[in-house]
């Protein structure tokens, strides 16, 4: 009797499922050649984001295609079902994805999956089970948001490579709306820009974008830099807690050098009718409020019957095994893992992009001594130090307890991002870009019309756009 292969499922295609199952590659090579093993990766999107290149993309240093890494370039040995994971059944060892509606196949199960190993027929057009032996829950997190009058509809958030390039073409059509009005209001709610959350995201973003919004303006005649304002409002008493009080009171001054507004001690709220409304009691009609006050698990962690901790992440062992779930493990933001290297009783690891990276490389080398019948090890990392940029050839850094700053810190900051992006491919990519931009001047083309590219068509054609199409 032939025995059925190990499936390893893997759900997310993040930092910690790219890199879980990109390592499962390599530790399984002989087993995945002979049959013996089967890696199946969920994830809504085919690519993985590096997120602390997106200031970068939104500021035009990169190019977007540049900032994503594609799943089944880097995982040819494994298959990417492109979906949601809806459920799991621990008991059963099974998964429920829900991918793109699919005509049925004799087999009963979708198109997108009829060489998948699964069990049972599809409940209905895209919906698949999917059977596993090792079971990995890495859907991350989404934006935290608060129930802000007006944020849903006027907010831009900051965490895909869309919202990045989105934001990038808002700013600059604020840009040609102030230079075609006469209408004062008009023009300073159209130069006004709001940035909510002090931390990495918000403040990256906005010294890049402030960045490339004062460079622009060199080629808008009746715009003088003086007269955009941007604002950074963050409700703590500090920015960029990640590096440091030093470090962080630096890039508060920085910021502050540039005739940044920075707000702290201060919440957003409300910007209805495109309003901000602060708590210490000012108004700033702005017509680009960015939202970037932190993230919190995929909610689709609830339905996965796993167990959670008060802030709706999996509860780990130092293994990367979930607490009291057999086959089960997780690792990245949608995890709470001891921090073995903490002093503080009950410390849990930072939701950052250093540990989620060697948590993954801990994660699979324990899936594969799982498989293998040997001991399994814990994770243990502590953390080298932190980088962030403010804008191009200004950044800070803590690194081994140095402190960096300005020019040196941006390189370095450049330098460590550079050799944590996957693949030789986009590394290559990613220098050659930074080297052209360093040779030309920036490009200040906004493409806003790529988010309705068959609006001109419609308009020809006679046929009004429909909104459910945008």
């Amino acid at each position: 009797m032939t025995k059925r292969p190990a499936h390893i499922v893997v759900i997310g295609g993040g930092h910690v499922g790219l890199y879980t199952a990109h390592r499962l590659q390599h530790r399984l090579r002989r087993g995945l050649r002979r049959g013996d093993v089967r890696i199946t990766v969920v994830s809504p999107d085919p690519y993985m984001t590096y997120q602390p290149f997106l200031p970068e993309a939104a500021a035009g240093s990169l190019s977007p295609r540049h900032v994503v890494v594609p799943l089944r370039r880097v995982l040819d040995r494994c298959r990417v079902l492109a979906g949601q994971a809806t459920t799991v059944d621990t008991a059963r060892r099974t998964v429920t994805v829900r991918t793109a509606a699919a005509p049925h196949t004799p087999g009963g199960t979708t198109g997108a999956d009829a060489d998948a190993d699964v069990t049972g027929d599809t409940t209905g057009p895209g919906v698949v089970h999917l059977s596993y032996d090792e079971l990995v829950l890495a859907p991350g997190s989404i934006a935290r948001t608060l129930p802000v009058p007006g944020l849903a509809d006027h907010g831009i958030g900051f965490r895909t490579v869309e919202e990045a390039i989105g934001l990038r073409n808002h700013v600059l059509e604020q840009l040609d709306i102030a230079a075609s009005t006469r209408d004062t209001d008009v023009r300073d709610a159209a130069l006004t820009f709001v940035f909510v959350g002090g931390g990495y995201a918000g403040v990256e973003a906005l010294a890049e974008l402030e960045d490339m919004a004062r460079h622009a303006c060199r080629h808008y005649p009746s715009l003088r830099p003086e007269e955009q304002k941007w604002m950074l409002v963050e409700a703590g008493d500090r920015i960029l807690p990640e590096v440091g009080d030093r470090m962080g009171a630096y890039a508060l001054r920085e910021l502050r050098r540039r005739n940044i507004d920075v707000r702290l001690g201060t919440r957003l709220e409300s910007c209805e009718h495109r309003t901000a409304v602060l708590s210490d009691g000012t108004r700033h009609p702005a017509r680009t409020l960015v939202w970037t006050a932190g993230v919190k698990p995929h909610p689709v962690l609830a339905r996965f019957g796993v167990p959670l901790d008060e802030r709706g992440r999996v509860r780990c062992t130092p293994t990367l095994q979930v607490q009291d779930t057999a086959h089960v493990w997780a690792a990245g933001d949608a995890a709470a893992i001891p921090d073995l290297t903490s002093e503080t009783p009950g410390a849990l690891c930072a939701p950052n992009a250093q540990h989620a990276v060697r948590q993954a490389r801990r994660l699979a080398d324990n899936i594969a001594a799982t498989l293998a019948g040997r001991p399994l090890a814990d994770y243990r990392y502590r953390n080298a130090g932190s980088v962030a940029s403010l804008g191009l050839h200004k950044g800070v850094a803590r690194v081994y307890g140095r402190r960096l700053t300005g020019r040196t810190a941006w390189f370095v900051h450049r330098a460590y991002h550079l050799s944590r992006v996957p693949t030789v491919n986009r590394k290559a990519r990613v220098l050659a870009e930074w080297t052209l931009a360093g040779l030309f001047k920036r490009e200040i083309v906004s493409l806003g019309s790529l988010e309705h590219p068959r609006a001109e068509f419609e308009l020809a054609a006679g046929t009004p756009r429909d909104p459910e199409d945008t």
